[in-house]
């Protein structure tokens, strides 16, 4: 055997132990990684777990969205498409089936089918393009509202991402949160820059509006984030008002509850409200980098996250939704990712 072909096989034989390595150290990272993410439950141990992180989304891939063939045709010519990841993804609404993202920094709302493993994007109505489309509701049959805060318009569009209707008034100026009670057929519209919801039917027909400029009950301090209860009952972050009001369906007040400061269950940067199926009430804060989860009235039960750019941490969050399962997805809008995390019941540990 020459010289030569002992230093090949030698190098070969290096390579092969060198890749046998690797792999076992990817090995071993993934599954450290797996159980620690696992394990990533509030409050810790030994206490009960009641929330536990599921999984992040940067990217269609991690929701198991692959592109299709169309699409890699044109990667293949074009180059891949550099927006795939979120940019600032601010407002969510989910099921158990379709995840839709309110992204301004990419100006289009990102729709993840899970069920068909396809994904698609809104990124105007009709002719008109979205600037900074915002917030984002379900309708019903499973359409999708979304608020465009500079156009001042709403825009309805239809499961396949069809556009039925726009909402605009003149006395819009800056919609900024977007929720729809389906029982009752409402769509709510805060409006910050003027201070109060706007309420409509579903197809947009105007019903009324609630709230005024005020620091009183009833009244807005630029009024940001909405959710719809399973009783009925209206959420609205009042952001600088650092508080979240509660109103009944027809309008009246039923609560409130919040104060200005920098210790546990106080209200620094509000953000997104959201309201799971036992009523326990979740607002993001971007100065905790957290979410806070009260009772109905107002008393802090718990609190996930913190600042950083590990899973279940965050930086500057803005919305909140929760699906029927009772998961949580949170737009982590700098970490350019939403964070899904679960409820866990009582009766469901």
């Amino acid at each position: 055997m020459t010289t030569m072909k002992k230093v090949r096989i030698l190098s070969v034989l290096v390579m092969a132990v060198g890749t046998v390595s690797c792999g076992l150290t990817a090995t071993q990272h993934v599954r450290s990684r797996e159980t620690s993410v696992a394990s990533l439950v509030w409050p810790e141990p030994p206490q009960p777990a009641r929330i536990r992180f599921k999984q992040s989304i940067s990217r269609p891939e991690d929701a198991g969205i692959r592109p299709t063939l169309w699409q890699r045709m044109v990667e293949r010519v074009a180059g891949k498409d550099q927006e795939e990841r979120f940019i600032r993804p601010t407002g969510i609404a989910a099921t158990n089936e379709v995840l839709y993202v309110a992204d301004p920094g990419a100006q289009q709302v990102r729709v993840f089918d899970l069920k068909a493993g396809r994904r698609r994007r809104i990124r105007q109505a009709g002719r008109q393009r979205f600037v900074s489309p915002v917030a984002v509701a379900l309708g019903a049959s499973g359409g999708v509202y979304v608020a465009d805060s500079y156009l001042a318009k709403v825009f309805a569009f239809d499961a396949q991402g069809r556009l039925i209707a726009t909402i605009a008034r003149e006395e819009f100026r800056r919609p900024s949160g977007v929720a729809y009670d389906a029982l009752r057929d409402r769509l709510y519209v805060a409006d910050s820059a003027a201070h109060r919801i706007w309420v409509f039917t579903g197809a947009g027909n105007p019903i009324g509006s609630i709230g005024h400029r005020g620091t009183e009950p009833g009244a807005f301090n630029f009024p940001t984030h909405l959710a719809v209860g399973t009783d009925g009952r209206l959420y609205v972050t009042d952001a600088l008002g650092f508080r979240v009001q509660i109103f009944n369906a027809d309008g009246s007040v039923a609560g409130q509850f919040g104060r200005h400061g920098d210790a546990s269950g106080d209200v620094a940067r509000p953000k997104g409200v959201a309201v799971d199926r036992d009523g326990h009430i979740y607002l993001v804060d971007a100065l905790f980098d957290a979410v806070q989860i009260f009772d109905r009235s107002g008393r802090l039960l718990l609190s996930f996250g913190r600042s950083g750019t590990a899973e279940g941490e965050f930086w500057l969050p803005n919305g909140v939704c929760i699906d029927a399962q009772d998961r949580i997805y949170v737009a982590d809008s700098y970490n350019r990712r939403i964070q899904i995390f679960e409820y866990l019941r009582e009766d469901n540990p």
